[in-house]
């Protein structure tokens, strides 16, 4: 790591981690989301739409930091992508919750609940690397095994989208049950720009 002569500001690396703890509680609510009865799903989302707006006042305070830091742990393009992409994986795991309560989904397709075990692991291993940033050390598993999960996404989103085409399904509940399982690899694909930040970062510091 570069010898640094200046001060940082490191309440950066407290709010990133508070970022990603909040992104586990998300994916948790979607796991609960796959067991519960379709009565039980508007809490659900009530819940979840809580812990968005804890994401939206996390990512807007780290904004505030950085606008009024004179000196930042990295670059400040780097921190303001890594915070966009954390805020964006919280919105789009509330976007597929409230799609479901909206559109009244009696079952989800058989698939969909890899989706979810995909993106909760990688919620976990992204929790598990934000106090890392302080000393960029033992960063560069989890960006390769967020990438590999990446690639389990893409596989599995493939599949649900052939098994929604296959016939069995009237044409509105698959233009439904598509935009859901869209949203969820959108969310697959915010945590890998979360780790390809962090691997960008690592390199610049390295």
């Amino acid at each position: 790591m570069r010898f640094r002569l200046t001060p940082r500001e490191t309440s950066f690396y407290d709010m990133f981690a508070a970022s990603a703890d909040n992104i586990v509680t998300g994916s948790k609510l979607l796991m609960e989301l796959l067991g519960a009865d379709t009565s039980a799903r508007a809490e659900i989302a009530e819940r979840m739409r809580a812990a968005e707006h804890a994401g939206d006042d996390a990512t807007h305070a780290i904004f505030h930091q950085l606008n009024s830091s004179f000196i930042t742990p990295f670059d400040r393009e780097d921190i303001y992508n890594l915070a966009s992409s954390l805020d964006d994986i919280m919105d789009f795991m509330e976007e597929a919750v409230d799609l479901v309560v909206l559109y009244n989904v009696e079952e989800l397709p058989k698939g969909v609940e890899q989706q979810i075990e995909v993106l909760a692991r990688a919620a976990e291993l992204t929790a598990e690397a934000m106090p890392n940033l302080r000393t960029m050390e033992n960063l560069t598993e989890y960006w390769i095994e967020v990438n590999r999960l990446e690639n389990q996404a893409d596989q599995i989103h493939r599949k649900l989208l052939a098994h929604l085409f296959n016939g069995k399904y009237e044409a509105i509940e698959v233009l439904k049950l598509k935009q859901i399982v869209d949203v969820l690899e959108e969310a697959a694909d915010a945590f890998e720009h979360v780790a390809n930040t962090v691997e960008t970062i690592a390199v610049k510091e390295s």
